[in-house]
């Protein structure tokens, strides 16, 4: 989730980062912004919008809360921010947001190495991007950010180049997914509502997650 601005000839996106949890340091939460910033901005895209020519930049800001409050995250009002609850241990194995265009979810630590490309996927989710409908890309070239775990991808992509595609180590290595222009086209800005030059990217969820580590099951999310 974010806010879009105009500005001249840039069409900025902002969004605030706020990790949280027990295995939310500064240092991750540093990494974490750099990752989402730096890939988003790779393709240095440009979008017709009313006639006019902009190239999207994304400005990402983000804090370390550790003890942030349930009530702080329900409340919240801001549409920059973006909640993130770190934890070593994730119910599913995995790391997610709350749906297609939100402001929460929760990430698994060791989902978060450096250059692994969870955050940037993950951010793509809050802007309301979904994974492709076609998950075996062999023969077309670089991954885009959207494409999960377990995509079918040339040898090179793989977390093994040597095994057979589908097998074990056959399958997309997160770390070769790259923010395309194709990506950026897909988050549709051009149909953005412009109020003096500003728009709403997303919604809020708002939800504040516990450690799935002290809970049985996911009833909390119903």
């Amino acid at each position: 989730m974010g806010i879009a601005e105009l500005d001249r000839q840039q069409l900025t996106i902002r969004s605030h980062i706020i990790t949280y949890g027990n295995a939310a340091t500064e240092e991750l939460t540093s990494r974490i912004r750099e990752e989402i910033e730096s890939l988003w901005n790779e393709p240095a895209a440009w979008i017709l919008l009313d006639d006019y020519y902009y190239q999207v930049v994304f400005r990402i800001s983000a804090a370390c809360r550790p003890a942030i409050s349930d009530l702080e995250i329900y409340q919240n009002l801001d549409p920059l921010n973006n909640y993130f609850r770190v934890e070593e241990f994730a119910h599913g194995n995995i790391s997610f947001v709350d749906g297609l265009g939100c402001n929460s979810g929760y990430f698994k630590l060791e989902n978060l190495y450096e250059g692994s490309t969870t955050a940037a996927h993950e951010y793509g989710h809050s802007l309301g991007l979904d994974h492709p409908e076609s998950l075996d890309i062999r023969g077309k070239g670089q991954p885009g950010i959207m494409y999960p775990r377990g995509t079918l991808v040339d040898p090179e992509f793989q977390y093994e180049p040597d095994k057979p595609a589908g097998a074990k180590g056959g399958t997309l290595w997160p770390k070769y997914r790259r923010v395309l222009e194709s990506d950026i086209l897909h988050l549709r800005l051009h149909k953005l509502e412009f109020d003096n030059g500003k728009a709403l990217i997303g919604n809020f969820s708002n939800v504040w997650h516990p450690n799935h580590a002290e809970i049985s099951g996911l009833d909390y999310l119903v």
